[in-house]
Parts: C-alpha cells; sequence; structure tokens
C-alpha cells in the first residue's frame, strides 16, 4: 500500500490507506508510545502554549514509526508545517503513515519503496522550501544541497538543519571537510543524551529484538560484532549478557583496545568470521562482511546488519553466490544456500535489521532523542538570524542535552545532587591546588 497525505510536485498522487482499521491500529500505538515519553508529553504540552515553531516549514526524513510521530505531532503542535518521508525502505510502518497523515502531517512513505520512489518521497518534502531540515543518513539534505541550491543562498529558505545519526554526521563531517556544507548543521546524534541511550542500548536491544523472533538461543553462540562504536558496543554488550562468546572486529586501535579491557576478545573478520554463528554489524563503512568471506561462512550463520545503509552485507554477492536458491522462511528472513551447500540467514536484505524484524528502539530511550530534536528546532527558530550565516557543522548546545537528561530524571522520580555555592566556586576556578 503506497501512502501519503496529500497531492505533490508533478500532480503524481499516493494512495493514503484510511481505513478504520488501518487508522485506530496506528492511533493507538502513538498514543501508546506517547504514553512512555515523558519529556515529548511536557514538551508537546508547552509548544501547543508557546508556538515556538510558527509559520516554519519542517520536512523531515526519518524511521516512519511511532515514536517519530510522536516528535512529529510536537513539532506541529508548536505551529510548524510538517513533511516527513521514510529514511529507509523497509523501516516505514503504514499504519503511523496513516494516522499522521490523518493528523495533517504531509506523509510520502511506505514500506518497500523502490529507490527512485525513495528520491520522490524525498523530493516531495523539499519542493515546498523548508526552513528546518531533520535528517536520519543525510539522504535529505544532501539532496537538497545537489538538487535545490537556492535554498541555500542569503534570501534561501534553509535556516539550519539537524541530523539524527552516525553514518549521517560521518557524511557531513566530509561535506565540511570538502567546503560542501551550505548551512548550519547540528549533530544532535553527538549530544550524550542521544548517543548514550538511543545508541547504545536501544541498537543493543534492537539486535536482541530482531534475532528473537527467529527462536536461536544465544547462549554459547559465537557472535561477532564488528565495530565498536556506541552502536556495537551495545550489541555485544547485550549478546555477552545472554551467554554468547564475543568476538569484536575493529580498525580503530583506540576502541579495539576498549573492547579488550572491557573483557571481549578482538580479532580480525578474517580470521573469525568461520567461527561465527552470528554476525552483527553497525560500522557505518562497507564490505564489512566482503565476497571473500561468503565461502567462509558457518552453516547456519545468521547475518544482520544495523548501520544505516545496506553496504555492510555485500547482499548482491550473496544472492549471486544462491543462484536461487533463496527461500523466505519468514517475513524480512531469508534462507540462502550456497555453493558448499552451507545454509545462511541473511536479516531484512541486509538493511537495519531491528527496524524491520522488530519496531526499532524502545520509545523510553526514543524520548531522550526526539525532545533533543524538538528542542533544536526551537533554537534554530529562536536564533535564525544568527545561524543563517552559519556555513558548518556546529555542536547542540550543553543546556539543552541537560534540559533533556533533568526532564528524564524527574520524570522516572528521581532526584540528583547540587553544587553548594563553595563547590561551585571550587569546581570554576583555578587559584586552588594541592
Amino acid at each position: 500500500m503506497k501512502l501519503c497525505s496529500k497531492k505533490w510536485g508533478n500532480e503524481k498522487y499516493l494512495i493514503t490507506d484510511e481505513s478504520d482499521e488501518t487508522l485506530e491500529k496506528g492511533l493507538d500505538e502513538i498514543r501508546i508510545a506517547f504514553n512512555k515519553m515523558p519529556v515529548i508529553q511536557s514538551l508537546l504540552k508547552d509548544f501547543e502554549k508557546n508556538k515556538p515553531l510558527q509559520d516554519l516549514v519542517i520536512s523531515c526524513c526519518l524511521h516512519v514509526t511511532k515514536e517519530t510521530a510522536n516528535l512529529m505531532r510536537t513539532l506541529k503542535a508548536g505551529g510548524a508545517d510538517v513533511y516527513l518521508c521514510g529514511s529507509n525502505p523497509l523501516s516505514t510502518q503504514d499504519h503511523i503513515a496513516t494516522a499522521l497523515a490523518s493528523e495533517g502531517i504531509h506523509v510520502y512513505a511506505w514500506t518497500n519503496n523502490t529507490d527512485e520512489e525513495f528520491y520522490e518521497c524525498v523530493d516531495a518534502c523539499l519542493i515546498p522550501k523548508p526552513n528546518i531540515l531533520i535528517d536520519d543518513g543525510a539522504d535529505l539534505i544532501v539532496t537538497a544541497h545537489k538538487n535545490y541550491p537556492e535554498y541555500f543562498e542569503k534570501d534561501g529558505c534553509i535556516i539550519a538543519c539537524q541530523e539524527e545519526t552516525t553514518t549521517g554526521v560521518h557524511r557531513f563531517e566530509s561535506m565540511d571537510k570538502n567546503g560542501a556544507l551550505k548551512a548550519a548543521l547540528f549533530p544532535v546524534n553527538d549530544a550524550s543524551c542521544k548517543n548514550q541511550f538511543d545508541n547504545e542500548l536501544g541498537t543493543g536491544q534492537g539486535v536482541v529484538a530482531a534475532i528473537y523472533g527467529m527462536h536461536v538461543l544465544f547462549a554459547g553462540k559465537t557472535v561477532v560484532v564488528a565495530g565498536y562504536g556506541h552502536c556495537s558496543s551495545g550489541m555485544a554488550l547485550r549478546a555477552r549478557g545472554l551467554g554468547a562468546r564475543v568476538i569484536v572486529t575493529e580498525v580503530d586501535p583506540v576502541k579495539a583496545l576498549k573492547a579488550v579491557f572491557e573483557g571481549f576478545e578482538v580479532a580480525p573478520m578474517n580470521e573469525i568470521v568461520h567461527k561465527a554463528d552470528m554476525i552483527f554489524t553497525a560500522t557505518g563503512c562497507n564490505n564489512i562482511i566482503a565476497k571473500s568471506h561468503l565461502d567462509k561462512l558457518k552453516n547456519g550463520c545468521i547475518l544482520a546488519n544495523l548501520g544505516h545503509f545496506d553496504v555492510e552485507i555485500v547482499a548482491k554477492d550473496l544472492y549471486a553466490a544462491a543462484n536461487g536458491k533463496i527461500k523466505t522462511i519468514r517475513p524480512s528472513v531469508e534462507e540462502l544456500i550456497m555453493p558448499n551447500g552451507n545454509k545462511i540467514y541473511l536479516l531484512a536484505q541486509g538493511r537495519l535489521a531491528n527496524l524491520a524484524l522488530s519496531e526499532g528502539h524502545p520509545a523510553e530511550v526514543m524520548d531522550m532523542s526526539f525532545a533533543l530534536q524538538a528542542m533544536m528546532a526551537r533554537y534554530i527558530s529562536e536564533n535564525r538570524q544568527v545561524l543563517k550565516v552559519k556555513h558548518s557543522i556546529l555542536k547542540v548546545p550543553d543546556e539543552l542535552n541537560n534540559d533533556v537528561a533533568f526532564a528524564k530524571l524527574e520524570a522516572m522520580g528521581i532526584k540528583i545532587d547540587k553544587w553548594t555555592e563553595e563547590q561551585y566556586k571550587y569546581h570554576t576556578s583555578f587559584e586552588e591546588g594541592t
């Protein structure tokens, strides 16, 4: 089913499924997620009252989930005209798209869209001349730079941009280094209230949720985790907690050393790929499971990518090696028989396994990430004149990060210490020493 909320661009239409059953399911899931997102609840009330985003157009390229829906509702409550397209062909939840469309969000997303359709939806969110772009993976903002350069000129519509995920931040760092970034960009992913919870805890639990549907016991299995950043370290920790033997692969010597000091075995992929019962990737780079590895994969090995793009596992080469001996054994799980007779299980065609096989990150952690995004949009609105002339990556203000953390603690009924006047003076001075 193709879903959207209105006609756009070149008079092409997408069809909105507004059946009562689909709509009710979407609205119910959004409501249940909202109940687990107390910081977003507070912000939505504040935005409804004060309208900090009045008259702004905000376009977003994000996973269309119930948690994302509550960010969209918060932005709309703040007065913005909100456009949304999906950031991954398999992560859109169609009933959520339908529910959002019913609430006046302009949604251009459906499950299993093609590459061509994906970028048509991206364009649909750029045609309305947005003022703020919120991205997950950089496709929206990069496309705007390529196809709508006038948006970034002195009198153009773009004020600033926001990025949600590590892969997107890496792309923007490259753009910034090469002088190609034409707007102020805030890497929300780099804020500690985002990456230490959403990335580490959400992805860690997400890989378990993806594998759980296959009814596989982790205990006693050898699990290879590619990378040891925030996302990968969370996966390694959860797999070990379930009794697996975990081996980490890395190219960064500091991250590799950290993995060793945290009790994990570290080795090159080439040396241990044949031992793996499961391989999880979340590096942001390509060819992690390369063509040269395919004939070494163990019979029954499960391959799951949790990086943003489907480049970490060479799915095309894997399909070619299977030469038609491919069977879908459950939604988003394919059994491929290799030339040597070994059966390999590929999740989500090498795309984001946790979003395709499960529901993505829990609402409790996305509460913090999306609260940061909403606060960041308000900050951009309040500082639009200053930000309009900046063309670089800017740090998310510490006060926003701390505001989210304090709000989350308060919602959980947790109190913390405060500086005494004497402590603050000592902490912020340099005079006192040994």
